[in-house]
């Protein structure tokens, strides 16, 4: 079990959206959801995060429960629904790129704002885009932002057919950290001449403080309000033993550097880092308190 170290003090982050089982080729199932996978990090580095989604009344959802109890992340702000299952997801690796088939009406869907604790105030909420495809989560995510003064992180995931331009639009244009791969960006942009132009249209658009690109095994790159471009790469020949999940280990960091206030060159460093390390393990969620050490003790967590 992870407890909170004493040195944070700030509010919680919340992550808000899916938790699922990822069900891969060979049978295995593995915890996954890209909000899930990123507060599993956060509880691993002291975090304490408060996690919000939503399962089913079935055995899917009751081991979820039992891993995140297992792994010292609270519960109680995942609700049970009676009539929609735990949400799964059919992936399919080819040439060490994931593929998902996401199927349609899981609890995750249904995430009901009159259940959230109106009490509770955090530093940062996460969110994402597949959960949002339901107007009932959406409604309890709005009702969440709607008494929150923190920052707001979005972390695109443009999962086809559930999404649509315009309101992924408006939720960019309420977020203060955007994050999202390459393709993405191109999808929501008319073409520009280079990534870098690209990335300054993109921000002035939603007025963010800070847009994070990422670019496969080519790393990524950031963009902060003051203009400055920050580019990491992650080192040559690595050992992937799957990419599912690399993106969310990114976010992870990103999140913890901004409840931390590491400047942003030190963040995206750090999240190339860890990113990088997650794709030599299986799945997206790491069960081994061994693997964050090195992290741990490096950025002085502990």
């Amino acid at each position: 079990m992870i407890e909170q170290s004493k040195q944070y003090n700030k509010q919680q982050i919340a992550l808000f959206g899916e938790v699922l089982m990822d069900q891969f080729p060979d049978g295995q199932q593995v915890l996954g959801g890209a909000p899930f996978n990123v507060a599993w990090h956060l509880q691993a580095f002291g975090q304490s995060p408060c996690f919000i989604s939503r399962i089913g009344h079935d055995a899917m959802g009751e081991s979820i429960r039992q891993a995140m109890s297992n792994w010292g992340m609270s519960v109680e702000s995942v609700q049970t629904d009676p009539d929609y299952p735990t949400g799964t997801v059919k992936v399919t690796i080819n040439k060490d790129e994931p593929s998902y088939e996401i199927l349609a009406d899981q609890a995750y869907d249904f995430i009901a704002a009159e259940q959230l604790n109106p009490a509770n105030s955090y530093s940062i909420i996460y969110h994402g885009t597949l959960a949002l495809r339901n107007s009932i989560s959406e409604q309890a995510l709005n009702s969440l932002k709607a008494r929150h003064s923190g920052k707001v992180f979005v972390d695109v995931n443009l999962r086809a057919p559930w999404w649509h331009k315009e309101p992924v639009d408006q939720w960019l244009s309420k977020a203060d950290w955007v994050k999202l791969n390459h393709d993405e960006l191109m999808q929501l942009l008319p073409p520009q001449n280079t990534l870098q132009d690209a990335m300054r249209l993109f921000l002035t658009q939603h007025d963010l403080d800070v847009l994070i690109v990422t670019c496969g095994s080519s790393g990524a790159m950031a963009l902060n309000n003051a203009g400055a471009f920050f580019e990491v790469t992650p080192e040559g020949n690595l050992p992937i033993a799957d990419t599912v999940g690399a993106g969310d280990a990114f976010s992870a960091v990103l999140l913890l550097g901004m409840q931390l206030d590491w400047p942003l060159p030190v963040t995206m460093e750090r999240a190339q880092t860890f990113a990088s390390a997650l794709v030599s393990q299986r799945g997206a969620t790491v069960q081994d308190l061994s693997f964050y050490q090195t992290f741990i003790h490096a950025w002085n967590l502990d």
